[in-house]
């Protein structure tokens, strides 16, 4: 077994995360700790202000029964009123439970039966009717708050003749080890498992993030700010809100990652940094390079991009130690390009933004290195709801692109023998709700993450699939999917890839083509006159996908290479249930829904 660690980071002695709202505000009242979209520009709200709003809504909460350790439900998109929240429950010792606003009524049911939730916060109507649907069902249930109606100043009205004093008793009862959130796993393998996370768990994940990425996610050593637009029903999502109110980061909220708002959003809010899923980096990547062939610049853009990779490559081997940096022709050829091209890329995203945060799913190391050769340093990691995000991440000034980085301050990671990740550390969960810590996960105080891996000769983690993804054809031959999808969606006519060819004698795949950039290239390829049914079956559009197919196919032996390929008529997506919440594919969902697809694949 091979295995990588990093230094401990001591654990917070006593308290909760609400203490660094009461203790920010104590310190530096006048600190700026969020800006709230207020029409084309953003309004501050100081440290100060967001205490006395936190503490009204506990107060007004505590008036409306809830009560310590009483679990409460959010269902909404991202938005200020999540973050308040959040802190008014941890600050009576309350439990939220985070639900994703797409989620079915029968998911809604389940969770808040499960999780016994006394109460939920949901965003508009929609939601409300969708819980009058099932809330006979919930004996538990005893309210239900609408932000678009004002439930905010609502409860915290209820609240003015309550001490202070109340709160701040419930407050000071929360330890390191009281539970912090139920968080539901993404569910790609089964029904979502609520996961335990304590108040330690995320303070350890913010202050190794802070600790170790601190100084990188600042633009001229002063405060840093970003945008928060991953979902926060999802433990990515949540760790940004923790480590920006623990770490004095400005932080903005917008309630969409994809759509034509999320760009002019950051734009607008100019950001240090930004957290991002890989979709938001190929989407800008996608969009500079249709606006530059649009402008009839796209063999610039194309020399633009290999340049970018070009020197990237050679700042990450001289950071390892094993080349000199790029050479002087290279240097001025990519000043040149900077100029061009790359700084326009920076600013659709404000101007500001020096370094990302890149998780939730493989990214790509040619795309990687594109943006961190267009002067966005990409960090990439890993981790899962089970670890609190990020067991490992790239670190500032050694980043190796194509890996998910290092482990983190008090977390180590080691690859079993079978190629499975197990990890152990102060990040890691207690368990799953009404669970006992399963044997079948835990290894001696290891838990094993169900991800196979390998971790190189520099103590870089790469991700190579699911263990239980893995497909054996009917010749016996081992495939982990996940690096193959990988590579064919490098293409940019391409949107998903599921690999298929369990017990069958080859590897096929499923292909969905992304929406945007079929409709460019019918633009581009005088096609615009060409009804759906007749896209699908355009020699030269199945040409340019099986060249992409083939590009990836180089990647591994002719027995794990993609033989057939069909393209489908619309994208997996969450309406179908083919989706979990986080965007990654239902496998099982897929190959029942598309089963006379796969067997044609096999049909002669």
């Amino acid at each position: 077994m091979r295995e990588a660690g990093r230094l401990a980071v001591p654990e917070p002695a006593v308290g909760g995360l609400a203490d660094s709202v009461y203790d920010t505000a104590e310190r530096n009242p006048a600190l700026v700790q969020f800006s709230l979209r207020d029409g084309a520009g953003w309004q501050s709200v100081t440290a100060a202000r967001f205490r006395d709003q936190v503490l009204a809504l506990a107060k007004g909460l505590l008036v409306r029964g809830v009560r310590y350790g009483d679990r409460v439900a959010l269902m909404s998109t991202t938005r200020y009123e999540w973050t308040l929240f959040d802190y008014a429950l941890w600050s009576i010792g309350a439990i939220p439970v985070p639900v994703y606003p797409t989620s079915s009524a029968e998911q809604v049911r389940w969770i808040l039966a499960e999780t016994q939730a006394v109460a939920v916060v949901v965003e508009h109507e929609d939601h409300a009717m969708t819980l009058g649907a099932i809330c006979d069902a919930l004996p538990s249930l005893t309210g239900i708050w609408q932000l678009d109606r004002g439930c905010v100043a609502a409860v915290s009205e209820d609240g003015q003749g309550v001490p202070d004093s109340l709160v701040h008793r419930q407050r000071l009862g929360v330890t390191p080890d009281s539970v912090a959130t139920v968080i539901y796993t993404s569910g790609t393998g089964g029904r979502p498992k609520g996961c335990l996370l304590t108040h330690a768990n995320f303070a350890a994940q913010s202050d190794a993030l802070l600790a170790g990425w601190g100084e990188v996610v600042r633009e001229g050593g002063g405060q840093a700010a970003t945008l928060a637009f991953l979902p926060f029903a999802h433990v990515f999502g949540r760790i940004l809100q923790v480590a920006a109110v623990r770490g004095g980061i400005r932080l903005g909220h917008h309630g969409e990652v994809s759509g034509d708002s999320l760009l002019p959003a950051i734009t607008s809010f100019r950001p240090t940094f930004l957290q991002v899923v890989p979709y938001v980096l190929e989407k800008v990547h996608q969009r500079a390079r249709q606006a530059a062939e649009e402008a009839g610049r796209g063999e610039v853009f194309a020399q633009a991009v290999a340049v970018a990779v070009e020197w990237a490559t050679a700042r990450e081997q001289r950071a390892l130690g094993r080349g000199a940096g790029p050479g002087a022709a290279l240097r001025l050829r990519h000043a040149a390009y900077d100029k061009l091209v790359y700084a326009r890329l920076r600013e659709v995203l404000g101007g500001r933004v020096r370094s990302v945060l890149c998780g939730g799913a493989p990214l790509g190391r040619e795309l990687s290195l594109f943006f961190a050769g267009a002067g966005l340093a990409v960090h990439e990691g890993y981790g899962l709801t089970e670890t609190c995000a990020a067991v490992t991440c790239n670190p500032p000034g050694k980043v190796k692109h194509g890996t998910v980085g290092t482990p983190l301050p008090g977390v180590s990671v080691v690859i079993a023998e079978d190629g499975e990740i197990w990890v152990r550390g102060s990040t890691v969960f207690s368990g799953y709700l009404g669970q006992a810590q399963d044997s079948t996960d835990w290894y001696d105080g290891w838990f094993g993450t169900g991800d196979l891996g390998a971790i190189d000769e520099d103590g870089y983690l790469t991700v190579t699939g699911r263990r239980k993804e893995l497909i054996v054809t009917s010749s016996g031959k081992n495939l982990a999917p996940a690096a193959l999808e990988e590579r064919v969606r490098a293409h940019p006519l391409i949107s998903q890839c599921l690999v298929v060819g369990d017990g069958r004698p080859y590897v096929g795949a499923l292909i969905t083509l992304d929406q945007d950039a079929l409709a460019h290239w019918l633009k581009t390829h005088g096609r615009e006159q060409l009804e759906p049914w007749q896209v699908l079956a355009d020699g030269e559009l199945h040409a340019e996908i099986q060249r992409a197919v083939a590009a990836a196919n180089t990647a591994v032996s002719r027995a794990e290479s993609i033989r057939a390929f069909r393209l489908l008529p619309r994208e997996f997506g969450l309406d179908q249930g083919l989706l979990t919440p986080s965007l990654k594919l239902r496998r099982g969902a897929i190959l029942e829904y598309y089963a006379d697809d796969v067997a044609e694949l096999y049909t002669p």
